[in-house]
């Protein structure tokens, strides 16, 4: 019964259970990536979060066969890269990895705004939603990094290749708006980057979340007696 029940709920929340895999991949992904076992899990992790968010693509207005078109060769190119050790495909996998994170942001972003009500689901499709736009950013940092060596420094270690971890904080720094992290771009074009970053984390507050906050207001002062 309860795995029924489990079953049930996740039908009724996917986008619960795919805010649910990311957060547990970024908790959990700092232990285990400076060890090869770590990075073989990693890998298999990155191709669970692609098949979840390859399954919420499908109850969105985007075209499932686009979404399955850039997750099929990214999932090949992290399997590659984790079996055969072979980091010339990083730039490859990290362009297919943040073109299918931003596809399906922009998917989820389009099933929050095709209705003028606010569902629990929409809610958590929110908070998921601004992971896949900071996930998406950290793909795009790891690609500039393999082209352009030293886009990005740190004040410690600054001479070294920043860690996907690294990246990761950067991109959450920026789009939450709180300010830049330890982690510093210092090329024109990953500049460029960091700061469209900024603006889509402000334009996202501003034009998805506010939006969704009036909605679940409005809903609340009519079911008020």
């Amino acid at each position: 019964m309860n795995y029924l029940r489990w079953v049930v709920r996740s039908r009724r929340h996917p986008s619960a259970i795919l805010l649910f895999v990311q957060l547990a991949g970024m908790v959990l992904y700092p232990l285990f990536e400076n060890t090869d076992a770590g990075r073989i899990g990693f890998g298999i992790f990155g191709v669970l979060v692609l098949i979840v968010t390859t399954r919420m693509v499908r109850m969105t207005p985007g075209l499932a066969w686009v979404s399955m078109g850039i997750a099929l060769p990214a999932i090949v190119l992290q399997v590659l890269q984790v079996l055969l050790d072979v980091p010339h495909l990083l730039p490859w996998s990290a362009a297919l990895e943040a073109i299918f994170y931003f596809y399906a942001a922009g998917s989820l972003i389009a099933y929050m705004l095709a209705d003028n009500r606010a569902t629990t689901d929409e809610l958590f499709a929110a908070a998921a939603t601004f992971t896949l736009i900071a996930w998406g950013f950290t793909w795009l940092f790891l690609l500039l990094q393999a082209l352009q060596p030293g886009s990005f420094s740190a004040f410690v270690e600054a001479d070294q290749q920043r860690s996907w971890t690294e990246l990761m904080f950067l991109s959450f720094a920026v789009l939450s708006g709180v300010g830049l992290s330890d982690v510093i771009p210092l090329r024109p074009v990953s500049r460029s980057i960091v700061a469209v970053e900024m603006f889509v984390g402000v334009m996202y507050i501003a034009a998805v979340v506010s939006r969704l906050i009036g909605l679940t207001i409005h809903r609340g002062g009519r079911e008020q007696p």
